[in-house]
């Protein structure tokens, strides 16, 4: 298939280049030319403007947007929609507010396009070990588009069959999932980040309780000398919290096991607190994950080594950088 590619940064240019891997043809713009100019060697389209990406597309239209949430992504859908035709699909890839997606959904509608709302998840390794897609909108344009997510999604791989699934969608098992209507799929990718939040907080409290149990504030006697940067190691080797957000902080740690590259500032993007609102407006107990956010909060203020944890997670899955000091 063809499809156009707006936003190539980390996610935006690899999801370009899986694609071309997989035989499908893409059209690319960015405001920056230069990665452009180096998916262009790779055989990429590039385009200079939306006007020219637009034209380059085969009707119907396919477009899929990688910016970040919130007014850029807006206003890019604004500006393809005034371009588009009827019967033209654009897809949102990024982390958007899922009630924008059914809100932006039915404007869209209104003008004869169709509109799909994808969270993505593998961040900067997904080239390789392909993107966990959830996804939200119509059966018809979803099924239309099977081809585009079947090639960016990890497919089975060597992970194990799970027993009783006989007769359910085959999807979820290549690695993508049809979630529901409009807003599905990002509330989906929602919820994911939010206990992806508890999990590292979780994994990042942990080890900083290890590293403590040597502290001189500890009576001698009781004192242990724990190597933390050993037990990631063998924590992802058959134990049950084995994943990769272990195997993201293992290699921190191996690299740096003080974590001195980091200040222990971590940022959040937006979709924790989206999902603790979800959980309020729902009456749904949220403990762990609502916790896990303001961690994050206080991590502004003053830093311990479980932040740093976290820091380096980041790091590992998303390519995510603290901001630069007084930023």
């Amino acid at each position: 298939m063809q499809i156009g590619i707006v936003g190539l940064g980390r996610m935006g240019a690899n999801i370009t280049r899986r694609l071309m891997r997989r035989g499908h043809g893409c059209v690319v713009y960015d405001r920056d030319p230069a990665p452009g100019r180096a998916l262009a060697a790779e055989g990429a389209a590039t385009a200079a403007d939306l006007d020219a990406l637009v034209g380059a597309l085969r009707a119907p239209r396919v477009v899929w947007v990688m910016l970040p949430a919130g007014a850029t992504t807006e206003a890019a859908v604004n500006e393809l929609a005034a371009r588009l035709a009827p019967g033209d699909t654009i897809i949102d890839g990024g982390n958007s507010f899922w009630k924008d997606d059914i809100r932006r959904a039915g404007e869209l509608e209104a003008r004869g396009l169709h509109y799909l709302d994808v969270g993505t998840s593998g961040g900067v390794w997904g080239l390789e070990r392909g993107y966990c897609l959830m996804i939200g909108g119509d059966k018809a344009t979803v099924d239309r588009l099977d081809p585009v997510f079947a090639a960016l999604a990890p497919g089975k791989g060597d992970i194990p069959v799970t027993a009783h699934r006989k007769g359910r969608d085959a999807r979820p098992e290549q690695g993508y999932l049809h979630a529901g209507g409009h807003g599905a799929g990002h509330f989906v990718k929602m919820i994911h980040n939010g206990i992806e939040y508890g999990m590292m907080q979780a994994i990042a409290e942990g080890l900083d309780i290890l590293r403590n149990a040597g502290a001189q504030r500890l009576p001698e006697e009781l004192r242990l000398a724990i190597d933390v940067a050993d037990v990631t190691e063998v924590w992802r080797r058959g134990s049950v919290i084995t994943s990769w957000l272990l195997d993201l902080t293992a290699a921190a740690l191996a690299e740096d096991p003080e974590l001195a590259a980091y200040s222990g500032h971590v940022e959040d993007s937006g979709e924790g607190r989206w999902t603790v609102q979800a959980a309020v407006e729902e009456a749904v107990p949220a403990e762990v994950l609502t916790a896990a956010l303001y961690a994050r909060f206080r991590s502004r203020q003053d830093h311990t080594f479980a932040e740093k944890v976290l820091s380096a997670m980041r790091k590992g899955f998303g390519g995510h950088l603290e901001p630069a000091k007084g930023g």
